[in-house]
């Protein structure tokens, strides 16, 4: 990845310079396209560019509009054999400090642009606050999606091929009305977007170009055509809707049916018979379940580059590998019914790390623990229970959770498990979960699911070549919580399993101006964790849907 900055220039030298100085210590080399401003404003611009040797200074002789050097910028860079062109205003409006998180998510996903998402103070103009909800309504018409957050923001990494092929091919407004259209022709051609929160501020001696008339009535043209244009695109844009689904939508499907089935066979037949039968209960899923199989051998082949690259076997990644994955998934439900009815013995068990977890029991201490869908954690649930009687809170972020409970009561009342549903990690979450880690219990949940209620909160990090999704969520409740933060794994073992547990971090509380970073370092953590185990044991990553989906406002097919 080789990026520039893109700053569009009109009038605004003096706001110029300051924007240029906090920029420097980026490194990186910079175009200002000024975009026809007058003598005196040129003469300062020059003479910035002259001071600093990674500046470039390109003159558009008349005045076109933002849109219009943003272009200039662009086929600029792209001559220039750049790779991505970061754009930022020169008015010094935006939070330039967020640049290393824009740049860092463009690092991960080198074809998605990475736009703002404004956070506003109190100097925001109100009006124009409000203004702009006009164009993020249009904006979800013109998508036929709600996942645009916000389309006006000029603080944006642009693939810059991506960028010039539509500029170049399509007709692309040359004003304010430049940066909503870009994005919602770069969405029709399903280029990956990505939005990050970022501070906006409009300083006290600030000179807006906003042409209340012109660019308004630019603005409206604007959207009249992206209407018309949806029109045309309409069959796509509902297909593509339509095969886009959250996990909560896509691992659900039968899930009570087949653990109910399973009770019925463990109760009148035990583990033998549950095991006789499981391969044709796992094979009707298999079978009927086409999206879960192509998303599992989507994720194998993923799996198989990743141990070639460290010179391990390959597992395969056709059918029978597939199916080898979710007759896995089948065996773990047993081993969970085991556990829930007090029969698991956890004796044969390995924990390398036992007195980290010995240590949290016998101080009461509450805790929060992140786990995952691999494995069997059940391991530690059943010693957490059988040796320290520690209450249990685990969050389950589906529809099923009273159920579950009430099964759990079926194989053991004494159980000291008890599964939470939560549709978001909200307030009213916290208030619960506060009292209960203030008496002691656990707390946990799984990182590597995002919410199905709640796009868009999330961090993307590398995870088996490619950026994925994690939930900022737990990370924020445990800072809520100010609680420590343990990571757990149950990991296959042969002949005896083992247990991954190791503590992620002391609380996260701290200053608030830099959680977002504690949290990001965290969850990289994580998911080099979880990386390290699932390529160590593949089939044991009970992932059935497009793990690398982006989590910008899915349609999640509830019913």
């Amino acid at each position: 990845m080789t990026a520039c900055l893109l700053i569009p220039h009109y009038n605004h030298g003096q706001q110029l310079a300051p924007v240029l100085e906090r920029l420097a210590a980026m490194a990186l080399p910079c175009v200002v396209v000024d975009d026809g401003s007058s003598a005196e404003e040129l003469a300062a611009v020059e003479a910035l560019a002259a001071r600093h040797d990674w500046v470039t200074l390109v003159r558009r002789p008349v005045n076109g509009g933002k849109g219009a050097a943003v272009k200039t910028g662009i086929l600029w860079a792209r001559q220039q054999g750049f790779s991505h062109a970061v754009q930022v205003d020169a008015d010094g409006q935006h939070d330039l400090d967020d640049l290393p998180q824009l740049l860092s998510l463009s690092k991960r996903q080198p074809d998605a642009v990475v736009t703002g998402i404004p956070r506003y103070d109190e100097s925001v103009p109100r009006h124009r606050y409000l203004a702009r909800y006009l164009t993020h309504v249009w904006v979800w018409v013109e998508t036929l999606s709600l996942e645009l957050k916000d389309t006006m923001c000029g603080f944006r990494v642009y693939p810059v091929a991506a960028v010039a092929n539509v500029i170049e091919q399509q007709r692309v407004g040359d004003r304010m009305d430049f940066d909503p259209e870009i994005l919602v022709r770069l969405f029709w051609q399903g280029t990956p977007i990505i939005q990050q929160p970022t501070s906006v501020i409009y300083p006290e001696q600030g000179r807006s170009h906003f042409r209340a008339l012109e660019d308004n009535w630019l603005i409206s043209c604007m959207h009249t055509r992206l209407v018309f244009g949806m029109l045309w695109r309409l069959p796509s844009l509902l297909f593509r809707k339509r095969r886009r689904k959250h996990w909560s939508s896509v691992s659900e499907r039968g899930a009570m049916w087949g653990l109910k089935t399973l009770l019925w066979l463990y109760r009148h037949g035990g583990r033998w018979l549950c095991r006789a039968v499981l391969p044709f209960i796992i094979g009707y899923f298999f079978v009927t379940g086409t999206e879960a199989r192509q998303a599992s051998k989507a994720y194998l082949t993923r799996a198989n580059a990743a141990r070639e690259a460290q010179g391990l076997p390959s597992i395969g990644s056709g059918n029978w590998a597939s199916y080898r994955h979710f007759l896995t998934f089948g065996q773990a439900a047993l081993t969970k019914l085991d556990a829930w009815s007090g029969k698991l013995n956890v004796g044969p068990a390995q924990f390398p790390n036992r007195q980290l977890m010995v240590d949290l029991f016998e101080r009461g201490q509450g805790a929060m623990i992140l786990t995952a869908h691999f494995g069997n954690i059940e391991i530690f649930r059943a010693a957490a229970e059988s040796e320290f009687r520690k209450r249990i809170n685990v969050l389950a972020l589906t529809r099923h959770a009273a159920k579950f409970n009430a099964i759990l009561a079926e194989l053991n009342p004494r159980s000291q498990v008890e599964l939470l549903q939560v549709d978001e990690l909200g307030p009213e979450t916290a208030i619960v979960l506060q009292e209960r880690v203030a008496a002691g219990e656990l707390v946990i949940i799984a990182g590597d699911r995002t919410s199905a209620t709640n796009f868009g909160r999330v961090h993307y990090s590398d995870f088996l070549g490619q950026a994925a999704a994690f939930s900022i969520g737990p990370y924020v409740l445990a800072s809520v919580l100010d609680c420590p933060l343990y990571l757990m794994l149950g990991l296959p073992g042969d002949p005896t399993p083992e247990l991954h547990f190791e503590k992620l971090a002391a609380p996260l509380s701290g200053p608030r101006k830099t959680r977002q970073q504690r949290i990001g370092e965290c969850i990289d953590h994580y998911a080099r964790k979880l990386e390290q185990q699932v390529i160590r044991h593949p089939l044991h990553w009970f992932n059935f849907y497009d793990f690398w989906l982006r989590d910008d406002g899915q349609l999640v097919d509830k019913e």
